[in-house]
This record gives C-alpha cells, sequence and structure tokens, in this order.
C-alpha cells in the first residue's frame, strides 16, 4: 500500500519564524529512522474530505517508515472545538512525546493552549497556531493559495476586458485561515475585469451544507461567471449546475486539491485547483517532530511548494505528495 521511496523534499523555509511573507526554498533529505518508538499524537479538524485522509496517509506512511508509534483522531468538524479540546487531553493522558495539531479554531485554541500547563511539544499541521509556545510548524500561507486564484483569473480577464462576475465560498467560519483565502483572491484580483465578487454564507465542509449554500446562491444569481471555493463545494456544483442546465454555467476553481478535483480538471469539469501538496504535508510533520525529539536540527518553519494545477499540469509526482492511494482508508493507530 505505502510508497517503496522517499526522495528530498523541496520546500519553503520561513524566516522570520511563523510568519509567512518571508522564505526561501530549501531541501529537506528525509531521515530514515528514529532512535526509539517515539510516541506521536495527531489531531485533525475532520476527515470528511480528501484532503485530510492524504494529510493522514503521508503520516501514517512516513511514521511507519521510521518505526515511530502515531495515534491520531479527528474532531468530526470545526465547530467541535471542545471534542479537538478532549482529544488533546487524550494525547497529554496517553502519554504523548509529541503533539501535532492541525486546530479546529484559531482564537479560541490559541486561548486555552497558553494556559495549558504541559512541556509535550507542539507542532502546527495546516491550519495556523500562534507562534507562543509553537515548537514547529508545517503549513503554507493561506492567503497565498486566495492570491493564486485571484491572479489566475485577473489573467484571464485583465482591466479592460469584459467585466466579469464571481463567487467565492469561504468555508468554515471558525477557521481563520478562510479569511485569509478571500482577502488573498481579492487582493490577487487587482487590475483585472472582475466587476464584483458576491460572497456565499459559511459553512462546514459537509456535503449537505454546502449544498445547501450552493443552491440558495445559483437561485440568487443566473449570471456568473465563475464560483471559487473548496473542493467538497466544487464537486458539488459539478453535479448542481448539470442538474440545472443553465444555458452559459459558471466555470469552476477549488483554491485546495482532492481526488476530486484530480478527476474533475482530467474531465476538464474544473478550471484550475490548488494543491499543497497535502500527502507531503504529513510526512514532512512526522519527520519534524522526529528530528526535534531526536535532537538533530531541523526546519521549524516549514511547508510545501503550492501549485496551482490545471489539466495540462497533472504529473505523476505532483499527484504522489498530493493524494493518497485510493485504496488507503483513514489510520488511527500505527504501531512500530
Amino acid at each position: 500500500m505505502m510508497a517503496s521511496t522517499v526522495q528530498a523534499w523541496t520546500v519553503q523555509s520561513r524566516q522570520p519564524l511563523f510568519q509567512f511573507e518571508q522564505w526561501q526554498q530549501a531541501q529537506i533529505e528525509p531521515i530514515s529512522t528514529a532512535s526509539r518508538p517515539w510516541r506521536l499524537c495527531a489531531l485533525y479538524p475532520h476527515i470528511k474530505d480528501s484532503y485530510w485522509l492524504s494529510v493522514n496517509y503521508g503520516m501514517v506512511d512516513q511514521a511507519q517508515r521510521l518505526g515511530v508509534q502515531l495515534k491520531a483522531a479527528e474532531a468530526g468538524g470545526y465547530h467541535h472545538l471542545e471534542r479537538q479540546w478532549q482529544q488533546l487531553q487524550a494525547c497529554l493522558d496517553w502519554p504523548a512525546d509529541a503533539i501535532l495539531l492541525g486546530t479546529v479554531a484559531y482564537q479560541e485554541l490559541n486561548s486555552r493552549l497558553q494556559q495549558l500547563d504541559s512541556e509535550v511539544p507542539l507542532f502546527g499541521v495546516v491550519n495556523d497556531l500562534s507562534r507562543d509556545g509553537l515548537t514547529g510548524r508545517v503549513g503554507v500561507s493561506w492567503y497565498q493559495m486566495g492570491f493564486k486564484v485571484g491572479r489566475f483569473l485577473a489573467e484571464r480577464h485583465p482591466a479592460g476586458s469584459a467585466p466579469v462576475k464571481v463567487a467565492w465560498f469561504p468555508g468554515p467560519k471558525r477557521l481563520e485561515a478562510k479569511s485569509e483565502v478571500g482577502s488573498g483572491i481579492r487582493d490577487g484580483l487587482a487590475g483585472s475585469a472582475v466587476s464584483e465578487v458576491i460572497t456565499a454564507g459559511y459553512g462546514d465542509n459537509d456535503r449537505d451544507v454546502q449544498r445547501a449554500l450552493l443552491q440558495q446562491l445559483l437561485d440568487q444569481h443566473q449570471d456568473l461567471d465563475y464560483i471559487v471555493g473548496g473542493a467538497v463545494l466544487v464537486e458539488i456544483a459539478i453535479n448542481e449546475l448539470k442538474h440545472r442546465q443553465l444555458d452559459k454555467p459558471p466555470q469552476l476553481i477549488s483554491h485546495y486539491y482532492s481526488h476530486g478535483m484530480y478527476r474533475a480538471l482530467l474531465r476538464g469539469k474544473v478550471l484550475m485547483a490548488n494543491t499543497d501538496q497535502m500527502v507531503l504535508h504529513g510526512r514532512l510533520a512526522i519527520d519534524q517532530a522526529v528530528r526535534f525529539l531526536e535532537g538533530q536540527p531541523f526546519e521549524r518553519d516549514i511547508g510545501p511548494e503550492i501549485i496551482s494545477l490545471t489539466r495540462d499540469r497533472l504529473s505523476p509526482q505532483i499527484k504522489q505528495d498530493s493524494l493518497s492511494p485510493a485504496s488507503f482508508m483513514p489510520t488511527y493507530r500505527v504501531e512500530p
């Protein structure tokens, strides 16, 4: 099931730490083994879509390679702050040697973490955390995820061309990153012919929730040129637009990637999708934590390159670093 080799990883290494503005490209040679079966505890917001499933795969694969223990849990959605907090307490009770946290809420969880009396190292994964007390982080700038969408549209519709109307679905309201995506989109659209950006309602990454938001938007706006959102929303939009049989259906763009977006790009159903290489996220998070526990030098604030994918840019390597194998199922325990 697992890939047989891991090549050197190309990452963005950031200075100053825990900011996204300045970075330089770096190469990381994966460590091949750990000196002991460290206990790593990984917490995800959910595994409702293949984004976090792919992060899970990267972690599981890397933990198996290194011979460390991995215990994972998911909160079930961004509205389950209390559940994730309880899961974090369970990690401490295990006891974990390190916690890898994909947070469900930025502000609320940060305030609690400041009061946590624990010396267990904490690593941020994908979703941002405060720099205070953070041992390391693997993530990308969600502002840049949005900015790349905005620039893509600006290059297709420069100022002076026919006006364009875009709808944007921000996703879960609790997630700070979503507002950053929206800001990035709007800034990326500078100097373009996009005349209006409609912000649809907030909603968790649940198919029924996103479908209801989409149907409400399409009932109110029949003149959209583009719909931009997360992979769950865009996958639903493919079928919804087919059902509605509009004379000029809006084109679809996802600010992040999934197995569904890969298939949709191949079929020409989606125009563009960003990948922040989710499998690589998972591998890097395990590697970073083990390096710290082993007392080895490590990059404290890193993330994969964000790549904007179109139908003609679907390389096997990008797929391998982004998407879990089709046969992989969520895995919550790895024993050495």
